[in-house]
């Protein structure tokens, strides 16, 4: 994901749904393949403890069995589609509560089979890091002082995003 010392957007994919594992996995499975996955996004920050350094634990999971966030593993082992439940929660926990996130979960499996939400979400993700990334420099490349205005630029439209996402959700 580095180049030169400048980070770039080449190696950053969430897997498709015909990429996730066909087989159901244990637990630690789970984890260290999300882990695995996601450890190109810029999420983590830089540590030296692994356990700081995971996007996703077990105690997370479990909580989110607990919380119906995802459903229970059969047999303790979770399937493909828990595991794309876990994708979305990972990135969608960064900006909205685990309430919010149930809800968007629901809205967006109202009328749309998991396998299409679940990609059209990889999707827009990586359009919207893209987008968003790209808007800084031609080269798609960020650097670590990036300019203020363009930070404030980008809290401010985060920020924006957030409440309207949270009228659409109070709608529901």
């Amino acid at each position: 994901m580095e180049k030169n010392g400048l980070i770039t957007l080449d190696n950053v994919n969430i897997p498709k749904w015909n990429e996730l594992p066909n087989v159901d996995l244990y637990l630690d499975q789970v984890v260290t393949y999300i882990n695995k996955t996601l450890s190109e996004l810029v999420f983590l920050l830089p540590s030296n403890d692994k356990k700081e350094n995971q996007l996703i634990t077990k105690t997370m999971i479990n909580n989110y069995v607990k919380n119906n966030l995802i459903e229970a593993p059969v047999k303790k082992k979770y399937s493909k589609t828990q595991c794309a439940k876990i994708f979305v929660i990972c990135i969608l926990k960064q900006v909205y509560s685990m309430n919010d996130i149930a809800k968007l979960i629901n809205i967006a499996l109202e009328n749309t089979k998991i396998e299409q939400a679940y990609d059209s979400f990889c999707n827009h993700f990586k359009q919207a890091l893209v987008y968003v990334y790209n808007n800084k420099t031609e080269s798609g490349d960020i650097k670590p002082n990036n300019d203020r205005k363009y930070l404030l630029k980008a809290v401010l439209i985060s920020c924006c995003y957030k409440i309207y996402t949270q009228n659409i959700i109070n709608l529901k």
